[in-house]
């Protein structure tokens, strides 16, 4: 029984993962008018799941991290109730910020779970120091590192544009979205109902690229570049995420590697499909307009950030770093939200405390049971 509880909360886990996660790989899409909404979750499914079943050959160290080795005895880790703690006090967590449009990072949410649980069973034999080495400096660095860089690359790119003959111009974008099926009542047939079809029309002035590099448009070839970047940084999010839940199951060595992982990415497939949407309009909108050039310059350096990470066995966020790039996006251009930051940025330091008080309060809970 405590392993089926086990297996359902790393799965509770696995669907507020991608319901706050999965989106953000491609919100840089969606932001630019590159694509619709419905296109772009479809793509970030697509590739997510790719990255977690590469995570099988590719992230095994990162499995080891988030098994909570080397911060708590081990005689503690064999606890299938330390497990489930941490995994339903990160859930918890992740699925309150997704209710709300909050972009938060599940790893922050485990690390402050893994925390509240460890600290609640063995106090001060809690391994502090690597929690700040190994966890909390690359949740911290990484953010700034990444606007830090964005910024930089988009100036570099911007110039060579210039000098490649490459302009800009605002262009009135018009796109029938999807229809919406709206229900009326007919008094004068007894009141029976009738489906009627609405359609939605959006307007917005995009930014366009007018001109030709190596003989090809250079709007065609920045929209494929931008969806080949998205891909990267939605595989890079899968690679990096899905070893940090699978490390929970085999944790007591009762689930096969395996199909922990091919378990894992479904749910988060399912996750992101069924409640991405209020995260990835504020992602997406609302921390600073862009355009496709900017779009790919963020999710190249995301990209780039979050799979050097992976390999190596960071746990680095990549809701920190795909945040902190579209915020180095809006510096350079000077059309960033602060307001937008600011939130997102109170709800970050919130996310450890949060976890762990919660993940702090199930282990007492199911200890005593």
């Amino acid at each position: 029984m405590i392993l089926v509880l086990l297996f359902i909360s790393a799965c509770f886990l696995a669907y507020s993962n991608g319901a706050n996660d999965n989106f953000k790989g491609v919100a840089t899409l969606f932001g630019s008018g590159t694509t619709n909404y419905k296109k772009a979750i479809s793509w970030a499914t697509i590739t997510t799941f790719s990255g977690s079943v590469a995570a099988i050959f590719l992230a095994s160290e990162l499995i080891k991290n988030f098994s909570g080795k080397g911060l708590v005895p081990n005689e503690l880790i064999q606890m299938p109730i330390f497990a489930i703690s941490i995994a339903l006090g990160a859930a918890i967590t992740v699925l309150i910020a997704t209710k709300i449009g909050m972009p938060i990072s599940t790893t922050h949410s485990l690390v402050g779970a893994l925390f509240g649980a460890g600290v609640m069973a063995v106090g001060t034999d809690f391994n502090f120091a690597r929690l700040g080495n190994t966890f909390l400096m690359p949740l911290i660095v990484s953010p700034l590192m990444a606007a830090l860089l964005s910024l930089i690359v988009y100036v570099i790119f911007r110039f060579f544009r210039k000098r490649l003959g490459v302009t800009k111009k605002t262009s009135l974008l018009i796109r029938e979205e999807e229809g919406v099926k709206v229900q009326t009542h007919n008094m004068d047939q007894a009141a029976s109902l009738k489906t009627k079809i609405s359609a939605t029309i959006t307007n917005k002035n995009i930014e366009i690229y007018e001109g030709k590099l190596f003989g090809i448009s250079s709007q065609s070839l920045l929209d494929s570049l931008h969806y080949l970047s998205a891909g990267v940084v939605s595989f890079a999010r899968g690679l990096n995420d899905t070893p940090k839940i699978v490390g929970l199951l085999l944790i007591i060595n009762a689930f096969d590697i395996k199909w922990s992982m091919i378990v894992v990415a479904i749910t988060m497939a399912i996750g992101g499909l069924m409640n991405a949407k209020k995260v990835g309009v504020n992602i997406s909108k609302k921390i600073t307009p862009m355009n496709t050039g900017q779009g790919f310059t963020a999710n190249l350096i995301t990209g780039l950030l979050v799979t050097t990470a992976s390999i190596h066995g960071l746990p680095v966020s990549t809701t920190h770093v795909s945040v902190g790039s579209i915020f180095g996006i809006g510096t350079a251009t000077k059309k960033a939200d602060t307001k937008m930051i600011s939130k997102i940025v109170l709800s970050w330091v919130l996310t450890l405390p949060i976890a762990a008080a919660i993940s702090a309060l199930l282990f007492k809970v199911l200890e005593i049971i």
